[in-house]
């Protein structure tokens, strides 16, 4: 009597086992969930990359705005950060979806480094609302630390960032923009 009713029990637990197996989410599911969940910090890595390449180059380039005749020198100013919005503009959506199309380069390391119980971790955080709700409003808390930021090292990088310009135009025989400028600009 015992006997046919482990035989039943394990002939049931056979036949559900694979009906389970196709409901839980397997690794690879799990981890292309993950990645679908880093979208957004996929192309905040565009924008970052976008973006600042342009914040170099308007950098570079105020010197030379500096040097302008003052009457000209806010119209070019605005002429110039306009161009530079204008790239960003144009450049983000390329490398958005070039980045959003990489993003499964990470899907290897997560399957191998992961178990598929702390996969599932990892999803239940990153689908957490007081996650999102904390990621939507770090951009509004790092706006004044990175203002503070920069208005209290401009006067420790500027410098450091002169000697470095000067040396490099040194070494590439050209004469720094930034050297005859801030003489001329002076008297």
């Amino acid at each position: 009597m015992i006997k046919p009713l482990l035989s039943v029990a394990a002939a049931a637990l056979l036949l559900n086992a694979p009906l389970h197996a196709q409901t839980a989410p397997n690794k690879k599911d799990l981890v292309a969930k993950i990645i679908q969940l880093q979208q957004p910090v996929l192309e905040a890595l565009a924008r970052q990359l976008v973006e600042q390449p342009a914040l170099q180059a308007l950098q570079q380039l105020g010197p030379a705005v500096q040097r302008l005749p003052a009457e000209r020198r806010e119209a070019v100013a605005a002429d110039v950060q306009a161009d530079a919005r204008k790239y960003v503009e144009e450049t983000f959506p390329l490398v958005r979806d070039k980045a959003v199309k990489a993003g499964p380069l990470m899907a290897p390391a997560l399957e191998e480094r992961f178990t598929e119980e702390e996969l599932k971790q990892i999803v239940a955080t990153l689908e957490s609302p007081v996650l999102k709700r904390f990621q939507g409003t770090l951009a509004e808390f790092q706006r004044p630390i990175a203002e503070k930021t920069v208005a209290d090292s401009r006067s420790l990088v500027e410098p450091k960032l002169k000697v470095f310009q000067e040396a490099s135009a040194k070494r590439l025989g050209i004469t720094p923009p930034a050297a005859p400028a801030a003489s001329g600009n002076k008297k």
